[in-house]
């Protein structure tokens, strides 16, 4: 496995991503792309490279060590502990740690340990809900209910009607009897909200067709945005 160190930062391919988690190297490639276009990485231009066995032309990442966290963690967050390793392998053929004679060395080789050990953890706070939201879609196109929402967020005392009265207040989620929690055309262009019909039989056996709204990733992200400048 083989890796790039481009004035002195290191980075991880996601070739060697893919075989630390044991996932065909394309899994990873599309969850990196996801993770872009979501806005949860960034900074990220594949790189094309040619497979020995087959001579066919392929694309890969070259990713930073907290966006190698994020990506784990939202395929396999088993495999984290195996990405820690492989990091401080790489970390250990950076120049030699300075002198921990020296006070003021020791004081930046602790505060460089320490930040690190934070991006790491903030990476995996930031993987977690996504993990959850993409669990929670899988069969349903990408999107999920309020209901499920409020589960994902995981705010104490914030179910699926207070979400709704939030949204409507907000502005993003319209009032009115015709159109009630619908979202604002604005929001659906921006691919955050989509508007479903789903149908139900009542006793007499009549169907009735009705709207729903449904939130996608983007409008998961912005709905908790939104609540984090509440706070």
């Amino acid at each position: 496995m083989n890796d790039l160190i481009k004035s002195s930062v290191l980075t991880m391919s996601s070739r060697e991503i893919a075989d630390l988690l044991g996932s065909r190297h394309a899994d990873v490639v599309r969850s990196i792309r996801r993770l872009i276009e979501s806005e949860v990485i960034e900074g990220y231009t594949p790189v094309p490279y040619t497979h020995k066995q087959n001579g066919q032309q392929y694309e890969e990442y070259f990713i930073g060590k907290r966006d190698s966290y994020v990506i784990v963690a939202r395929m396999s967050p088993e495999f984290t502990a195996r990405l820690v390793d492989r990091w401080q392998e790489l970390e250990s053929q950076l120049p030699a740690l300075p002198n921990f004679n020296n006070p003021a060395e020791a004081a930046r080789a602790w505060a460089n340990e320490f930040e690190q050990k934070q991006i790491a953890q903030e990476a995996l706070k930031i993987a977690a809900p996504k993990a959850d939201f993409y669990d929670a879609v899988t069969g349903s196109d990408d999107c999920i209910d309020m209901a499920q929402v409020a589960k994902v967020l995981g705010i104490k005392g914030l179910g699926r009607n207070k979400l709704f009265s939030l949204l409507r207040d907000k502005g993003v989620l319209q009032s009115g009897a015709a159109k009630r929690n619908q979202p604002y055309q604005k929001h659906v262009d921006a691919g955050r909200f989509r508007l479903v019909e789903t149908s139900w039989t009542d006793d007499l056996g009549d169907t009735h067709v009705r709207t729903k709204t449904v939130v996608l990733q983007k409008g998961l992200d912005y709905i908790r945005k939104l609540l984090e400048r509440e706070k």
